[in-house]
């Protein structure tokens, strides 16, 4: 395939999502080297976004263009390059998500700064999805949805719960501070543990460098809030043993997570390799069947919707902010960063991924389970 024809083929792509390369919409791109239109065929998600990085096009509006590419379904347009298809059998042939990998997340992701997502989250530093239904501002939008939480499990003064996937320790601080709680908070980051440990001193809440596969004890209440993303298909069975060993039989295990609604065992590729190594978004068929035999569905909820607000409120504080971070991150950070949460923006946008809150029980609960919302 020639040059013009690699063009042709990008030009009948977009335009079929109502994009117009070098037209005059926020959503439409800029193109300054030639060489995109054969990088992004061969490459896929992988070359469009290294070579945004590189500065090879640009958009004034990477969410819009993102929103309109998805929902035109550009994936079934053109076929993947060797690279690609090979990165998807890495996931299906290996475990990435094994316990030897579990804190390559931490240190890749997680340990990047924490003054980089002091400035980019809200007050609590909540790196999830928040809550935007009666919310007019993040702060706002993320208290609800830690209020949420612990209303969906009905927690009470006394009881212990297990964070899996604590963060900075935003949902441990607030389950002690509102609902008088205990909590052990468990993360494989090293700077997450260091600042949420600062965070919650003088508070019944114990943080722990830990994966999740090693806590021993039991707890009244399980959550775990965007963390099992990063568990890996294999492991999801595993996850679910572990959590069901480790929660009383009267207990609420209360999971969210990032979702599709299609059956996918694929990784992104420019995600997997820039923002979230050894990690994937589970589907609705993987985590019922992880469950079999062991959990009772009480309650699945779908906001995916307010991730769109979320993401957009983050890249205004990271952009904001920008010039107070620039001294320890390149500028091909800056665009790799703002990439990042302007097209998972644009995914949200587009229902193209979701966010599902999913309440379990051991046994059912007595009477049944009130949905909260």
């Amino acid at each position: 395939m020639g040059r013009d024809q690699y063009k042709r083929l990008v030009e009948a792509i977009l335009s079929h999502a109502g994009i117009i390369i070098n037209g005059n919409n926020p959503w439409d791109i800029r193109i300054k080297t030639d060489g995109f239109y054969r990088r992004v065929i061969k490459e896929g998600n992988l070359g469009l976004g290294e070579s945004y990085m590189d500065g090879w096009w640009e958009c004034e509006r990477l969410d819009d263009f993102f929103y309109k590419l998805l929902l035109s379904n550009p994936e079934e347009k053109v076929k993947r390059g060797l690279k690609l298809i090979l990165m998807d059998l890495n996931s299906v042939i290996f475990n990435l998500g094994r316990k030897s990998r579990a804190f390559q997340i931490g240190e890749r992701h997680y340990d990047i700064g924490n003054e980089l997502y002091r400035h980019m989250l809200d007050k609590r530093m909540i790196y999830s999805c928040g809550y935007w239904k009666d919310s007019a501002n993040l702060d706002s939008a993320q208290e609800a949805k830690l209020d949420l939480i612990c209303r969906k499990i009905g927690l009470r003064p006394g009881d212990k719960v297990l964070d899996i996937g604590c963060g900075w320790g935003g949902f441990a601080k607030y389950a002690a501070e509102k609902y008088g709680a205990s909590v052990v908070g468990i993360t494989v980051s090293k700077e997450q543990v260091s600042l949420a440990r600062e965070c919650c001193r003088q508070l019944p809440i114990e943080i722990r460098l830990q994966d999740y596969r090693d806590v021993n004890e039991k707890f009244d209440h399980i959550v775990s809030v965007g963390m099992f993303e990063h568990v890996g298909h294999k492991n999801y069975r595993t996850y679910m043993e572990a959590v069901y060993k480790c929660l009383k039989d009267d207990g609420l295990f209360l999971l969210h997570t990032i979702g599709d609604t299609r059956s996918n065992v694929a990784v992104n590729p420019w995600l997997a390799k820039y923002i979230f190594p050894n990690s994937m978004i589970p589907f609705m068929k993987q985590i019922s069947a992880s469950v079999e035999r062991l959990f009772v569905i009480e309650d699945w909820h779908n906001f995916g919707v307010y991730y769109d607000p979320t993401l957009m409120a983050w890249f205004h504080n990271f952009d904001c902010n920008w010039q107070q971070l620039r001294s320890t991150y390149s500028d091909r950070f800056y665009r790799m960063w703002k990439y990042y949460l302007l097209s998972c923006s644009g995914g949200f946008r587009s229902r193209h991924m979701h966010v599902w809150q999913i309440v379990f029980s051991k046994k059912g609960v007595p009477g049944g389970y009130c949905a909260i919302r």
